[in-house]
């Protein structure tokens, strides 16, 4: 009786696995310029995880959801967790002023200032673009470099405004790299990428791109001839080239399904203490009282209708990634484009309207 029970019951699963996943090409086919990879995801088990679009636009190369894309500013939040995991092992602390490891002309800023986006600073990249020679390649020493020769002014004074800020997140990779005495990538491989088996996960270098194989290619859209190029195909435009050696606001590199690896581990102390991470999901509250909304590497959705939930965005020349987490309802929705495609923020709306609709069901 049980077996045959069991039958009747399977055309109502199917059913309902079919019916999940035409709502979720539904919604793709109002997005049909976009190309990338979605993953739609509930307590860690994919619902809808497809690939659009072409890894590499003059060659027509269909793109895989094993592709590897640029993550951008989605990369801050590893830069984050390291800075979480040495305050854990008592090697800095959030309230540490900046100047205790690093040698520039900014006072009274703290690594919390740095993390939060608080701290006022000068934004590193004009600086580079305007006095560096772009034909070298630009690390995390030459940014402190130029940041001490021209000196220009602090935007406002550490903790009373919010402003995003690049140049934050090199100091923290740098100031990791001192309190712990290793370079940030090798940190970066050891303490999270490996042990999670983040296999496709790196920061790398040029040629290590070009030698991964399901490395996705960037591209822009040009109006002149109404049709993609490679967005490196100009080196000195493309600032991810030039400064190809900053460590901390980018350059990590990474998949999908990856992703929901990292995801999957937030939802533990694997990592860090489950305190810790609380912390990283709470609110800046600045010198005025007000609260910014933006905590250890993540955004915070103040206005979410559906429980506590962080995001993050990354924005390179011809990529745009994001990830959205509802850490109370455990859904997860992230999205790589390797076209810029400008829709992702609609393509998370409507997700979101799909994933928490009453009659919505991803069994």
């Amino acid at each position: 009786m049980k077996t045959l029970a069991l039958l009747l019951l399977l055309p109502t699963i199917v059913f309902a696995q079919i019916h999940t996943t035409a709502s979720f090409d539904s919604i793709m086919n109002n997005h049909s310029a976009f190309s990338g990879v979605v993953l739609v995801a509930e307590k860690g088990e994919p619902v809808y995880h497809k690939a659009f679009g072409y890894s590499d636009y003059t060659k027509q190369k269909p793109l895989q959801v094993t592709d590897v894309f640029e993550m951008a500013s989605v990369s801050k939040q590893f830069t984050a967790m390291i800075i979480m995991m040495l305050q854990e092992k008592g090697e800095l602390n959030y309230d540490d002023l900046i100047e205790k490891y690093l040698d520039i002309p900014y006072k009274g800023i703290t690594i919390r200032h740095l993390l939060t986006h608080t701290s006022g600073l000068p934004d590193y990249q004009e600086i580079m673009d305007t006095h560096w020679d772009k034909s070298k390649v630009a690390g995390n020493p030459d940014i402190l470099l130029y940041l001490n020769k021209y000196a220009p002014p602090k935007l406002f004074e550490p903790g009373t405004q919010y402003n995003y800020s690049n140049t934050g997140y090199v100091l923290l990779a740098s100031i990791a790299e001192k309190a712990s005495g290793k370079d940030f990538i090798k940190l970066s491989r050891k303490w999270i990428f490996k042990p999670l088996k983040m296999k496709s996960t790196n920061i790398r270098t040029p040629r290590q791109k070009a030698a991964t194989k399901n490395f996705t290619v960037g591209h822009l859209w040009n109006v002149e001839d109404q049709s993609f190029k490679r967005a490196d195909a100009d080196p000195s435009s493309d600032y991810t080239i030039w400064l190809g050696n900053r460590k901390g606001p980018g350059r990590v590199s990474s998949t999908a399904e990856d992703l929901l690896k990292w995801d999957r581990t937030l939802k533990s102390e694997r990592l860090v203490k489950q305190s810790t991470l609380n912390a990283a999901y709470q609110p800046m509250t600045l010198i005025n009282k007000e609260q910014s909304y933006y905590g250890f590497g993540w955004m915070i959705d103040a206005d979410s209708k559906h429980g506590k939930a962080v995001r993050h965005t990354g924005d390179n020349p011809g990529y745009k990634t994001q990830i959205v987490r509802y850490l109370d309802a455990e859904k997860t929705i992230i999205l790589l484009s390797n076209n810029a495609y400008p829709g992702l923020d609609q393509m998370i709306n409507e997700f979101t309207s799909l994933i928490f609709n009453p009659a919505f069901s991803s069994k």
